[in-house]
């Protein structure tokens, strides 16, 4: 029988590995997040419809195209455990696959993208900013494969623990992205000014770049899994099996982004001062939000390892020092949001009623904070053990069956407002916390298999793995 979870402490060792994996991911992260943020502001500064129209076009692009990040994050288990048993095809299968995938997806992203229109006037948007948006949306639309390939190659050198390509390339994109936003949206450099087509034209360069970047800084590490097709990489089944193994995922994500935009809808409903609130606390709460994430890409790394290896204390340390790691994170957070919400709040906006109705958001945002940072590094634990479908099960349960039931009839039922509705996140997160917490406790005391796409897979391998590809692991005999 296998020892509990949950122990006092983690040891430093663990703790230091997770870091060292995890800073360089929540840099990523962040680093993604700013992009959005750059177009943002920037074109803030053009007119109030220009402002909403990019904050509109990327909400719809990412939620169009979430389900099939989602789908690519399947690599996190297929890669970091094929690492984990020196299976080398194994990784060049995944990799490839992965790209292959990547374009697949790119075809159905690329015709929902095409449908902003009607769904823009479906969802009854100003009619001044509707034109705005298209024209946006349209431009990114080439886009979508180089970033969906840059989520491929990310996600296999983290596999590989082979960060700084991935953060070099985020910091120089960055750059440019910022370079290119003020020439093209403010016509400067001897361009001319483009408004909110010259954001959309900046995204797109930037993604290209991206990808671009990343195969090149990160060739050391992936030329040996790309230099030649492997054995029965198109086979369909094998396919197949990956997306079901990645399907999961992609839904949970676009369950959460459905939930999430959900209630932001429904502050629209109550009017402009609850939207501006919650915008602003939201802000900070993603913002935050950051660190656990990459806690949890980290520890489906680690876990991913221990398995390929079979090696169950790894599992159980990896899963330990990220929990931990996690929770006093989001605690020393939660502190914060309680003690000083209005001088959080005072760095987004003047206004004196937004200040004050964020004050009484962001200490719910502690709250939730505390099971959302929980809940990520749960599902990051599990889908490193290949678990996929019940936290997207459990998705449904506590953001549609329990977080939104519980923020309509607070806000609605009991007039709560924008409080009630915030408390619905509260509900729903700690309902899935829980859940996962559960879930992981019970796979992690029965025997951990590793994940296999290719049932009859080829014995020997294409590229030779070495230490100097991936982080040293523990031998083991078969």
């Amino acid at each position: 029988m296998l020892a509990p979870l949950i122990k006092f402490s983690p040891a430093r060792a663990d703790l230091i590995a997770l870091m060292r994996l995890a800073r360089p991911i929540v840099l990523t992260q962040v680093g993604i997040m700013l992009m959005g943020l750059v177009d943002t502001v920037m074109v803030g500064h053009v007119s109030a419809s220009a402002l909403a129209a990019v904050a509109l076009a990327n909400l719809y692009v990412f939620g169009i195209s979430v389900f099939g990040i989602g789908v690519l994050l399947a690599l996190d288990p297929i890669v970091a455990q094929a690492l984990g048993a020196r299976d080398d095809l194994a990784v060049a299968r995944g990799l490839q696959r992965g790209l292959l995938l990547a374009g697949l997806l790119t075809l159905p992203t690329s015709l929902a993208l095409l449908l902003v229109e009607p769904l823009m006037q479906l969802a009854r948007q100003p009619i001044e900013v509707i034109p705005l948006v298209i024209g946006y949306v349209y431009r990114v639309i080439p886009a979508v494969f180089p970033f969906y390939a840059f989520v491929v190659l990310r996600q296999t050198l983290q596999a590989h623990h082979r960060m700084a390509p991935i953060v070099l390339t985020i910091i120089v994109t960055n750059v440019l992205n910022a370079i290119l936003n003020y020439a093209w949206i403010f016509g400067h450099f001897g361009f001319p000014a483009l408004g909110v087509l010259g954001s959309a034209w900046a995204t797109l360069v930037s993604r290209w770049l991206m990808a671009l970047l990343l195969l090149a800084w990160g060739w050391r590490y992936l030329h040996p899994y790309l230099r030649e097709f492997a054995p029965r990489v198109f086979n369909i089944d094998a396919l197949a099996r990956m997306v079901k193994l990645g399907g999961p995922i992609g839904g949970q994500m676009l369950l959460e982004w459905g939930a999430f935009g959900l209630v932001g809808l429904l502050m629209g409903w109550l009017g402009v001062l609850q939207m501006a609130a919650h915008q602003v606390a939201l802000s900070l709460a993603s913002l935050s939000f950051m660190v656990p994430m990459g806690i949890g890409s980290a520890a489906a790394v680690l876990v991913g390892h221990a398995v390929g290896r079979e090696d169950a204390s790894g599992v159980r340390s990896a899963s330990l020092a990220a929990l931990v790691v996690a929770t006093g994170f989001m605690s020393t957070m939660a502190l914060l949001f309680l003690t000083v919400p209005a001088m959080l709040a005072g760095l987004y906006t003047n206004s004196a009623e937004v200040i004050q109705l964020a004050s009484l958001l962001l200490p719910i945002a502690g709250l939730f904070q505390i099971f959302d940072g929980l809940q990520v590094v749960s599902m990051g634990l599990l889908r490193g053990l290949g678990d996929t479908r019940v936290p997207m099960l459990v998705s449904i349960i506590g953001f549609w069956c329990v977080g939104i039931p519980v923020s309509l009839g607070l806000a609605f039922g009991l007039s709560l407002g924008a409080v009630g509705l915030w408390w619905g996140f509260v509900a729903g997160l700690a309902m899935i916390a829980v859940i996962l917490l559960a879930r992981l406790k019970h796979l992690q005391g029965r025997r951990m298999i590793r994940i296999i796409i290719d049932v009859h897979g080829a014995p020997e391998p294409i590229a030779a793995v070495t230490d100097d590809m991936i982080a040293p692991a523990k031998p083991h005999a078969k």
